[in-house]
């Protein structure tokens, strides 16, 4: 199944075609391809789906079995210097325990091409950004869980990469250091970077992005927005609800419209909605209203949620 993430007019920086990846008789992934640009995509899928092998064959890391992936238009295995373009925090943990903070952040910025000078600058500024400064000249052995994924965050991004992968990255991590890195990473997103964040946490790629490509049992299941998606399972069609100061001249007015499967109102007092094409619902809704004289204080979307998609998408 294909999924494709570039909209129009924008430049693919991640591709992958059809690419496949099997160990012995297990395949991990199943002729997969994609095509990503600019901005943050999140990378969903149950434990075992196949995301962390694409994930892994996208970034480089491991080859194919069959099928090709470019980042930035090259095989990065073909240009070795072309990784100075990418950033890529792994899910697992092989710190060096015998270095510390600052030597291991400066040497990955020193092994990216960087100068003692600029290496020094970078390295300080992203230790504070991380508010790792305090512990920047103690060893990795006696970094918490949460403080190694900080530093191996920094390091993904130091260089100031196009393109850069994030695997798991908010593991470990305190409530407080969670918010400061979805945060950073939406402020990565605008600056016009490629970032793709593999995750089976649901609420923390949507509170990162709505831009998703959802896996299961080695394939891509579906790919875009939420509320695009959500389009795409009629079996389960999605449900609104509308504040009104008059429900009952709204709910009269929405029955048999277009795209209305279904109208009631609710014990609080709320015009519920059954549509089979939300998109399209929300963008008829402000003219109806306009040009009918009715009141919608509130829309709620009763289930849109990543975690009712991806539930809806898995029992097909």
């Amino acid at each position: 199944m294909s999924a494709g993430l570039v909209v129009a007019g924008q430049e693919a920086r991640i591709t992958a075609l059809r690419v496949g990846k099997w160990f012995g008789e297990v395949i991990a992934v199943n002729n997969c391809s994609l095509s990503v640009g600019s901005g943050v995509v999140g990378l969903l899928g149950a434990n075992g789906a196949g995301k962390s092998t694409l994930f892994k064959m996208l970034a480089g890391l491991i080859e194919p079995s069959h099928g090709e992936v470019r980042v930035l238009g090259a095989r990065l295995r073909d240009r070795v210097g072309w990784y100075r373009n990418v950033g890529f925090c792994p899910e697992s943990d092989a710190l060096p325990e015998w270095m510390t903070g600052r030597e291991y952040l400066s040497l990955m910025l020193r092994l990216m091409g960087l100068d003692r000078a600029e290496t020094t600058r970078r390295a300080d500024a992203w230790l504070e950004r991380f508010e790792l400064v305090d512990a920047a000249n103690r060893r990795l052995g006696g970094y918490s869980k949460g403080m190694r994924q900080k530093l191996k965050l920094a390091q993904a991004l130091a260089h100031d990469p196009e393109v850069i992968f994030l695997d798991e990255p908010l593991n470990g991590m305190d409530p407080v250091s969670r918010k400061g890195a979805i945060d950073l990473v939406g402020e990565i997103g605008r600056q016009g970077k490629t970032v793709l964040v593999s995750s089976h946490i649901l609420p923390e790629i949507e509170a990162m992005t709505d831009q998703i490509i959802l896996m299961d049992r080695g394939r891509v299941l579906a790919e875009g927005s939420v509320a695009e998606i959500r389009d795409k399972i009629p079996e389960h069609p999605t449900t609104v609800a509308l504040v009104s100061p008059d429900p009952r001249a709204l709910a009269a007015f929405l029955i048999g419209r277009e795209h209305v499967e279904g109208v009631r109102i609710d014990d609080d007092q709320r015009v519920v909605v059954r549509t089979d094409h939300a998109v399209a619902f929300y963008r008829a809704l402000p003219g109806w209203v306009r040009d009918h004289g009715l009141a919608v204080t509130e829309i709620l979307t009763l289930d849109d949620s990543l975690e009712a998609v991806f539930q809806y998408l898995t029992e097909r």
